[in-house]
């Protein structure tokens, strides 16, 4: 019986000493994703920024970069910087990826649109790229693709939600 107890400690021990080996703790897991993501991030608004200017066109093909319009932009800008394959519509991109707040917005984040801001609809028609300190890159009407500020404007109060897909 004796033998028996001291081999069942001696197999617990070996299976926790090689779980704590593999698996590594929660802070260093964080820090070593936390970088990777933000690296990925920055090639992305990197990306992102070099279209700057190129015109709007509702439907443009994402066969092109002459013309975009916000969902083929943000999946050109995604293919491109990180090799990420997004969906083409905004309301199919809304659907990658996880879930984040509008607190919680990381530089690289999806952002998600509806119409107008007296619409009660919540259906998406736009999605732009978080670009950090409270910026948006994405495109649309005159302008075409260029950098808009979020908080405290009609973007902000047309928010539907966010998805990271880093």
């Amino acid at each position: 019986m004796k033998l028996h107890k001291a081999l069942i400690g001696i197999v617990m021990g070996v299976a926790l000493g090689v779980t704590a080996i593999v698996a590594p703790l929660p802070g260093e897991q964080n820090v070593a994703e936390a970088a990777w993501s933000q690296s990925r991030a920055d090639k992305v608004i990197a990306t992102g920024r070099k279209y700057q200017g190129t015109p709007y066109k509702f439907g443009a093909s994402s066969s092109t970069t002459a013309v975009f319009d916000c969902s083929s932009f943000t999946q050109r800008v995604f293919k491109v910087a990180v090799g990420k394959s997004l969906p083409r519509s905004s309301r199919d991109q809304a659907k990658v990826g996880s879930s984040v707040s509008k607190s919680n917005l990381k530089k690289g984040d999806l952002v998600f649109f509806k119409a107008s801001t007296t619409t009660t609809s919540k259906r998406i028609t736009h999605v732009a790229i978080y670009a950090g300190n409270n910026k948006l890159l994405h495109t649309y009407g005159k302008p075409g693709v260029t950098y808009s500020t979020f908080k405290g404007t009609s973007w902000e109060k047309r928010f539907v939600s966010a998805r990271r897909v880093l």
